[in-house]
């Protein structure tokens, strides 16, 4: 169902490289940061190196608010109010993408509110118009928006559905752990990079 296969051509594929927004989600003094997230730079920055040679669609999912709060969750809209910083901002220093990512010629960008890249976007209506059936996943946090996304990709019927387990982060590795696991269970394919980058399919 979403695992990887033989017939998965890369240009029917594309990279989902997920909120890796440097100063409120990535670096050590971020609002939002996820424990996780500055390992996996390298990472995520190999996964992109790689997708672009085999010739794989690059999307950034970004998420980008208005700086009064008016639409993100409800939970989190204190974070805009009086004084304080507000995360991921829409032209924000700490909404930018982290140090050594750069969106080039030919990616493309979707700017998310909520968890799941899918959810009020037009990602899926993109990613069908372009042809693509297969999703690589990368990027934070795993229990968030990656899992949310990767669970809208299976129900939305793409073919196969990947998840580098080491360009994907969590604010702890247990957490990260247990939603690799759960993510495997629906059909998921969790390889490591090395493991994706040695893959023909």
């Amino acid at each position: 169902m979403a695992s990887s296969s033989s017939d998965n051509n890369w240009n029917k594929t594309a990279l989902l490289v997920i909120d890796m927004q440097q100063n409120d989600f990535i670096l050590p003094d971020g609002l939002m940061r996820v424990d996780g997230g500055q390992a996996i730079v390298p990472n995520v920055i190999k996964a992109v190196e790689v997708a672009r040679q085999r010739g794989i669609l690059v999307i950034w999912v970004v998420r980008e608010h208005d700086p009064l709060g008016r639409d993100a969750e409800l939970f989190r809209r204190h974070l805009y109010t009086g004084e304080k910083a507000r995360p991921t901002s829409k032209g924000s220093l700490g909404a930018e993408l982290v140090d050594g990512l750069v969106i080039k010629e030919g990616d493309y960008k979707v700017v998310k509110t909520r968890f799941s890249a899918f959810f009020a976007t037009h990602l899926n209506s993109f990613l069908k118009t372009a042809g693509i059936n297969s999703l690589v996943v990368v990027g934070v946090q795993t229990p968030n928006c990656i899992r949310q996304t990767v669970f809208d990709a299976v129900a939305s019927d793409y073919k196969y559905v990947t998840v580098i387990v080491d360009a994907t982060a969590a604010a702890t590795p247990d957490i990260h752990v247990a939603n690799v696991f759960d993510m495997n269970n629906i059909g998921v394919a969790t390889p490591t990079l090395q493991e994706w980058c040695q893959s023909d399919d």
